[in-house]
């Protein structure tokens, strides 16, 4: 019996000695991690109708800084809101447009709150897949020089989308507070674009643009 006392008291203490360096997510805990992220668009682009049918766009990659709040609901269940802004440019990829090259630029701004289920919230080692809704706003559209040298003053305006998103991530511990993060989402976003021009008149163009979001960086536990 003493040894085994003695054993219960040794597991005991290591316990305590472990624990308070380990940032377990709890119910009740604010999380908030700070990333660096590549949004890829995986455009699917219309045509550009009605002066170029058949001629398409594309978009190109961003890397930006992004911010996330987490709030666990349950020790396995956390609601996690995301804010970043980044800024793309349209392209033609064939005829007319192709010689152009760029045609505009836009600043997404897409807030996506997504419901996770954390796997493992008392292991130093935390994954968690995510589900949710995006709402993506364009702003600050703006027609290239070498599209408004082309057709004249040009204005563009690109339609906000709402969709679908699901992430897959992993939290792994630096100390109690901090723990590095890696995270990668898919955000389901449409949109169409109109060019109004004064010489093609006005130009419209749906877009596919759903990209692939990676990120990485650091995590605090709250």
């Amino acid at each position: 019996m003493t040894r085994i006392k003695a054993a219960m008291l040794m597991g005991i203490a290591a316990a305590a000695t472990v624990s308070p360096n380990l940032a377990h997510a709890a119910a009740g805990d604010f999380l908030v991690r700070l990333r660096g992220i590549v949004v890829a668009p995986n455009e699917k682009s219309g045509s550009v109708l009605p002066a170029f049918p058949g001629e398409k766009v594309s978009l190109d990659n961003a890397i930006a800084p992004e911010v996330d709040f987490t709030y666990m609901a349950t020790n396995n269940i956390g609601f996690e809101l995301i804010a970043a802004t980044t800024k793309h440019t349209a392209s033609g990829r064939t005829g007319t447009t192709g010689t152009i090259g760029k045609l505009a630029s836009t600043w997404v701004l897409p807030p996506t709150l997504t419901a996770q289920y954390h796997f493992m919230p008392e292991g130093k080692v935390r994954p968690y897949v995510g589900a949710g809704v995006n709402y993506t706003m364009f702003y600050n559209d703006k027609a290239s020089s070498a599209l408004e040298a082309a057709v004249g003053d040009t204005k563009v305006r690109l339609k906000d989308s709402f969709g679908w998103a699901v992430q897959a991530g992993l939290d792994i511990d630096l100390n109690k507070k901090m723990f590095l993060n890696l995270d990668v989402k898919y955000i389901d976003m449409d949109t169409t674009a109109r060019l109004d021009t004064t010489a093609a008149g006005t130009q419209r163009v749906k877009i596919n643009i759903d990209p692939i979001v990676v990120g990485a960086g650091v995590g605090f536990r709250f």
